[in-house]
């Protein structure tokens, strides 16, 4: 058994969701004269790949230290929407049926692309990474909880789509553009479709039903997509967490982790040794038999 890094780095230059702390880190000794380098870390729960756990929205939910293995590692799928859900469009679960086989009790990993665009990528774009992400509406949120999805992961800043939270209202310039790109494709805007009783649905109506989501993957995901692999979040074992920091992996066999690997060999890779997906489109063909 070999590991798929699903994680984006961890830097001082990680992107935390709008408004919230990013990390500092600062020394507080050195090797001159302390014998050793220690460092004093600043953090919010909700920058870089992290989990976000029941009582980040549900108050009487577990907390992180509650969720056991049997839970954050299971079988799952990654499904690539990259080429049929673009800036402010809204994905559904055919969508995803009609590319991979979703059990019920899978986890679900959800390759929006936009992940092309975190910092760490040669198409560095923030403002697109976090405000114009595609996004589900309620249908979705309900068939999650008719296939009892165990959680899900997206390679962007939110699981929600960020004209249905309070991003719509912090970025004026770029709800127009959503108002305008709805009224086109949907025939309503972004108010008509994401009214006030549909607010963050993919965190108010499902953490209330266990079922929670990772945000911010990436790592080497673009070698996995519309695949099924046994996939694992690791978060701190932190008593009160809301949510945490998390390292996301996929597990495959040694063969399929050489095969994986000789495709990786042929790709550009970010500075930090990731798959640079963006620039790979035959990627998008790796999963799709």
């Amino acid at each position: 058994m070999k590991i798929i890094d699903l994680t984006i780095p961890l830097s001082i230059a990680t992107p935390p969701w709008p408004t919230y702390e990013p990390l500092q880190v600062k020394y507080f000794k050195r090797l001159a004269p302390n014998g050793a380098n220690g460092q004093l870390v600043t953090h919010s729960n909700h920058v870089g790949t992290h989990l976000d756990g029941e009582i980040h929205f549900h108050t009487p939910g577990k907390d992180i230290a509650e969720l056991d293995f049997d839970f954050l590692v299971h079988e799952g799928v990654i499904v690539d929407l990259s080429d049929i859900a673009g800036d402010y469009d809204i994905y559904t679960s055919d969508m995803i049926e009609e590319r991979v086989e979703v059990k019920e009790g899978d986890i679900l990993i959800i390759h929006t692309g936009y992940h092309h665009y975190g910092f760490d990528q040669p198409t560095a774009d923030e403002v697109r990474y976090m405000v114009k992400h595609p996004g589900p509406d309620r249908e979705f949120a309900l068939w999650c909880r008719k296939k009892k999805i165990r959680w899900i992961g997206v390679d962007c800043g939110s699981a929600d789509h960020p004209m249905n939270t309070i991003i719509r209202d912090w970025m004026p310039r770029q709800a127009k553009e959503a108002d305008e790109h709805f009224l086109a494709k949907y025939g309503k805007t972004v108010a008509e479709t994401f009214d006030a009783g549909k607010y963050q649905l993919m965190h108010i109506e499902l953490f209330p039903h266990g079922i929670i989501h990772a945000e911010c993957l990436g790592g080497d995901i673009d070698l996995l997509l519309n695949q099924r692999a046994t996939f694992g979040c690791f978060p701190w074992r932190f008593v009160d967490g809301e949510s945490s920091i998390a390292r996301i992996v996929a597990m495959v066999d040694d063969d399929r982790y050489e095969e994986l690997m000789a495709i990786k060999a042929e790709c550009e890779l970010t500075k930090y040794g990731d798959v640079a997906g963006a620039r790979n489109p035959h990627l998008h063909e790796v999963g799709r038999t």
